[in-house]
């Protein structure tokens, strides 16, 4: 493989025979080989255990499993989108196709037109600006198709100041790349990939995220037909197709199922149905301070947003990046716990048994010491009374004072009276 694969094009899944994302794609990976063999596709498909060939996939980089790349001579492209049939046939033809496909007339682009929600075209001839338009490309394919035409094949409602120029065509209508309010050519491609209103999941807004775009979602259950949620969601599209002209450089907008994956993002418990606007690039995020009522309200929440009167919550901060870890802690906890109770019981019960035990012990070793201490000063004590009423000894020698100190007849009176006593 090493040896003759830059012959061909190769779509490679570098896998792990222990890796439970591995076990879930193989089904899906073999259709995906069945279905590019039937359509005659050039692109060869093939699988690799990354844990057996280490040295081939460290080669190509692979840091996790499972990674799908697409081998096209020297180069290698990473597929990112989801892990289903159609996505990864999309992507496997379109990467494998020319990096710059021609549209040599109006009926081929409107075929075009129909078949991609979103598409670039470069128009006009040799220039400084198709140089970077192929060379973003070669970097983007793997997201997007990109194609080239003369001004002739263009729609007659498209009006371009200047040739050459660079144009994207999404929610039936175009945007001219300016390169003054725009900034770099790659960056604006990269912002202009998606379009304007989007069913919104946690890929697609990892996705999101290299835009540097803010998000406004309607935060909804797609299964609840209520008017709040149904009121929501089309104030979303109202404004993200009324408005667009106004806030396609700053703003994508679009809709998500459900609070479970936001509840975790925003480290918090929203109420759905909300709208929430996020900014993916430091995690800060906006709430309205008052309740959505029309288009015109989330206008005003909006610009509210622009202009940095309305109060940004979350951030990467150090105090946000020590609750993180908290809420990542606790939220482990509850998920083993929840999945597995015996499992839980074990991994977390387990440490706490041996801790208390060790507790116990240094107690218990605390209690026997100061019972050891008292003995130690009680004996202390009596030696000290001893020492207080003397020595044998000395009292003797007290006793003997005292006989010298009486007269010769009170001894021998003394004396006599200690006989009877024996």
């Amino acid at each position: 493989f090493k040896e003759n694969r830059k012959d061909d094009i190769w779509l490679v899944d570098f896998y792990a025979p222990w890796c439970g994302h591995c076990k879930k794609l193989e089904p899906v990976w073999n259709e995906v080989g069945i279905e590019m063999r039937n359509m005659g596709s050039p692109v060869k498909v093939g699988k690799m255990d990354a844990t057996s060939f280490s040295s081939i996939a460290s080669e190509f980089g692979v840091r996790g499993y499972p990674t799908i790349k697409l081998l096209k001579g020297d180069l290698a492209y990473n597929y990112r989108g989801p892990r289903t049939k159609d996505d990864i046939i999309e992507f496997a033809n379109r990467v494998a196709g020319p990096l710059i496909r021609p549209l040599p007339s109006q009926h081929m682009f409107e075929h075009v037109q129909k078949r991609h929600r979103v598409l670039f075209v470069y128009v006009g001839g040799e220039s400084p600006l198709k140089e970077k338009y192929i060379e973003v490309a070669s970097e983007l394919i793997v997201y997007t198709y990109f194609f080239s035409a003369s001004e002739d094949v263009l729609p007659e409602y498209v009006t371009l100041p200047e040739l050459p120029a660079v144009m994207v065509f999404k929610d039936g209508t175009y945007f001219v790349y300016d390169e003054y309010e725009d900034g770099d050519l790659s960056s604006w491609i990269n912002r202009e990939r998606f379009q304007g209103y989007l069913h919104v999941d946690g890929f697609t807004l990892y996705e999101l995220g290299d835009t540097g775009k803010l998000l406004a979602i309607a935060v909804i259950d797609d299964k609840n037909s209520s008017v709040e949620h149904t009121r929501l969601k089309s104030i979303i599209q109202e404004v993200a197709r009324d408005y667009r002209d106004h806030f396609h450089r700053d703003f994508q907008f679009g809709h998500m199922d459900g609070n479970d994956y936001i509840n975790s993002l925003l480290m918090d418990d929203l109420t759905i149905p909300t709208i929430v606007v996020l900014n993916t690039s430091n995690q800060q995020y906006f709430l309205p301070d008052r309740h959505i009522e029309s288009t015109e309200d989330m206008v005003q929440f909006i610009n509210n947003i622009l202009d940095g009167t309305a109060e940004a919550q979350g951030g990467d901060g150090l105090l946000q990046r020590i609750k993180r870890i908290i809420y990542d802690a606790k939220s482990t906890i509850v998920s083993v716990f929840k999945s597995s109770p015996l499992l839980g019981c074990f991994l977390f019960g387990l440490p706490l048994g041996v801790i208390s035990i060790m507790c116990y012990g240094i107690c218990t070793a605390d209690t026997e010491g100061e019972v050891f201490e008292h003995e130690g000063a009680k004996k202390e004590s009596g030696d000290r009374e001893l020492t207080d009423e003397g020595s044998e000894e000395e009292q003797e020698e007290e006793k003997n004072g005292k006989y010298t100190e009486l007269s010769d007849g009170e001894l021998k009176q003394k004396d006599i009276m200690e006989k009877k006593k024996d």
